[in-house]
């Protein structure tokens, strides 16, 4: 049966030990110019916040939950699945699943195997809806093999509709690479 194409970006699916899938708060700078959605991976800045991660950052400093700011226009607290870009607010506070032993589950973009799993791959897309909020980032499928990236993945979604590896748009689930992740490298940025 053939997968559903429906991107969701990264949703967080367990915990590699067991323990409880936790959220961290970050700061994003004011007027920032991209929108960042929920379920996109996002990376650590020097100025220490986060942005929206591009492929091949190493800083990644998790996976974006929403936002809370006062808005500018209506000068009233504001709680957002998506970061518009450009916001003006001096408030701007993420959520992030930040801790590196979290896997998330996410669409491969291509056909995705279970040959892949423990192979390092990236991510593909930036893009998201401004009505729900959501990510349409998905797994990079062309991009898995084994030299180091960002992602690694761990195995094939149980999700009945998204599971088929015969057929593109898989569910697969993958935790940060190490030495990808803010957490897991030795320097600071």
């Amino acid at each position: 049966m053939a997968n559903q194409d429906a991107a969701f970006g990264f949703r967080p699916a367990r915990h590699l030990t067991g323990g409880q899938i936790r959220a961290e708060e970050a700061n994003i700078a004011n007027n920032y110019d991209t929108a960042i959605y929920t379920g996109q991976v996002v990376e650590a800045v020097t100025a220490g916040g986060v942005e929206a991660a591009t492929v091949g950052d190493v800083q990644q400093a998790g996976v974006f939950a929403g936002v809370f700011y006062t808005d500018p226009t209506t000068s009233k607290p504001t709680w957002k699945a998506y970061y518009p870009a450009s916001t003006a607010a001096a408030d701007i506070v993420a959520t992030i699943y930040m801790d590196p032993d979290i896997v998330f589950e996410a669409q491969h973009d291509g056909t995705g195997t279970a040959a892949m799993n423990f192979a390092s791959g990236n991510f593909v897309g930036t893009g998201g809806s401004t009505v729900t909020g959501q990510s349409t980032q998905e797994l990079d499928s062309t991009s898995f093999g084994t030299t180091a990236s960002g992602l690694k993945q761990i195995g094939i979604s149980k999700d009945p509709d998204n599971s088929d590896t015969g057929s593109a748009n898989c569910n697969a689930y993958a935790v940060f690479g190490t030495g990808e992740n803010v957490f897991t490298f030795a320097t600071g940025i």
